[in-house]
């Protein structure tokens, strides 16, 4: 038997894993990380943090399991969220500014009237929004002193998650091309990063990491992992769309997380949304063309449940939604539009805000908790229904994964409000298990048309509703949209 394994640093928390050649999780640990909230529209990670709680992890699964025995190992990381940190002490200079943070919007205002990188920037597949790193690393520039410091000593870098723990493993200040792809300053088309962008906002070259495919060897040795190489670096939604064995085109995957991410594999080809989703890379193996994605991205789901169990109090742990919100029937014509960091895929309105409507003298929490799960669902479906225009194709299966699959509640109804089969998957870290899966194909130099297609389905859920309850239910959502998106 052979072994592979995977560092998972996502939102939330950060986990070790470790699975077999037979697909089997073999060992985990998994810690929460503390999320910081200094301002209004602020969210933070301590760099420091993350880093330990790695360490940890990792130093937890070896009490159970000898590290010698691994194959390799895959990072998959949180996407967007931005560290700086000095090239010569490997010290953080500032709180790390989180995919969710929107403080940077008004340089995104900034940015869209700058008419000399309209071209540039549709090149990177992204609409210019506070969700990827650019704007962040402008922030940080011209706001921290220490950042400004360090740029004049050449002495910084810039870097997304994987970056940060590539460097404290390693000493090396890589990345690999989709967690590239995320920052809006990486052109999709020549798969480098955009002179014309880092140029325009003074954006040290020096400061940014070498771009590897993602597929490749990252670091040949560490003490910390025993000397196991780490031979794949994804982008976390990339991983689980590689955990979930997507390799051709038109395969898809959603992830329900802390955010809700919809993703279709494009193949070698490009594809332009004309409704509201984005353009990445999925993954690229060494020596070969990258393959993209086609992405929808919600920025609250599982975190709607959070807010729920820690501003709220609503509930005392996030599991207990799903009875709480089974005691009511339906959800008395209550709606909550999460719109916390605006509305990302396939709105791009930044200016929205969180909302519940429809409330009267008869709700109680149980329908406020309805309502936040049935949001999620909501979102999905925008989703699917902006990929069906793309793609000229109507799904009648999703293949489904993260933590919020556990909610039979949610997936009944995403089976019922989108009119199609749910899928879930037996293994439940397939994010985990997608990059340590592609650390082992690199490793192996195993061809991914070799790898069976086949997943152990863990459970299916499928469409119960009439036509026009569902019609009642998703134009009600609308009008809950309109109203978070005309708040004042």
């Amino acid at each position: 038997m052979e072994y592979f394994g995977a560092i998972d640093q996502g939102t939330t928390s950060t986990r070790f894993a470790i699975f077999d050649s037979e697909e089997n999780q073999v060992a985990i640990h998994q810690i929460e990380i503390e999320q910081i909230y200094p301002a209004p529209n602020y969210v933070e990670h301590n760099p420091d943090e993350i880093w330990e709680s790695v360490n940890t992890c990792i130093s937890e699964v070896a009490k159970k399991f000898d590290l010698n025995k691994l194959s390799s190992i895959g990072i998959t990381n949180q996407r967007e969220t931005t560290v700086a940190w000095s090239k010569s002490s490997g010290k953080p200079l500032y709180n790390a500014i989180v995919w969710q943070d929107t403080r940077t919007q008004d340089i995104c205002d900034e940015i869209i009237n700058i008419e000399s990188l309209k071209d540039e920037m549709l090149h990177t597949g992204l609409p210019v929004a506070t969700y990827f790193s650019l704007t962040k690393i402008i922030w940080l520039l011209r706001n921290v002193k220490k950042i400004q410091d360090a740029a004049q000593k050449d002495d910084l870098c810039f870097g997304t998650v994987d970056s940060w723990l590539l460097y404290k493993l390693s000493g090396k200040h890589v990345t690999d091309i989709t967690n590239a792809s995320r920052t809006l300053m990486f052109n999709l088309h020549t798969s480098d990063w955009s002179m014309p962008i880092i140029e325009k906002f003074n954006i040290p070259f020096t400061s940014l990491p070498n771009v590897q495919p993602s597929l490749s060897l990252f670091v040949k040795n560490t003490e910390l992992l025993k000397n196991v190489p780490i031979t794949a670096v994804l982008g976390d939604q990339q991983a689980s769309l590689f955990g979930h064995k997507a390799y051709q085109v038109g395969d898809s995957k959603n992830t329900y997380g802390t955010g809700c991410f919809l993703l279709s594999n494009t193949g070698t080809d490009i594809v332009q949304s004309q409704n509201g989703l984005i353009s990445t890379v999925a993954y690229q193996i060494e020596n070969e063309e990258p393959v993209y994605a086609l992405e929808g991205s919600v920025a609250i789901a599982g975190s709607s449940v959070q807010w729920l169990r820690d501003n709220i109090g609503l509930i005392d742990k996030s599991s207990d939604i799903e009875n709480l919100a089974l005691l009511v029937k339906d959800n008395g014509g209550v709606y909550f539009v999460p719109a916390f960091s605006g509305l990302f895929s396939p709105h791009w309105d930044p200016s929205a805000r969180g909302t519940i409507t429809g409330m009267t003298r008869h709700t109680n929490k149980s329908h406020i908790a309805r309502s936040v799960i049935e949001s999620v669902a909501y979102q999905a479906d925008e989703l699917l229904k902006a990929f069906e225009l793309d793609l000229g194709v109507k799904l009648s299966t999703l293949s489904v994964d993260g933590g919020m699959t556990a909610n039979n509640l949610l997936m009944q109804f995403q089976a019922d409000i989108s009119n199609l089969q749910i899928q879930s998957q037996k293994i439940q870290e397939v994010t985990a298990f997608g990059a340590g899966l592609a650390s082992y194909v690199y490793i192996n130099d195993i061809r991914l048309d070799t790898i069976s297609a086949n997943q152990s389905r863990e459970q299916t859920w499928s469409p119960n509703m009439n036509d026009n309850i569902r019609f009642d239910y998703l134009n009600n959502w609308n009008k809950a949209i309109g109203k978070a998106k005309n708040w004042m």
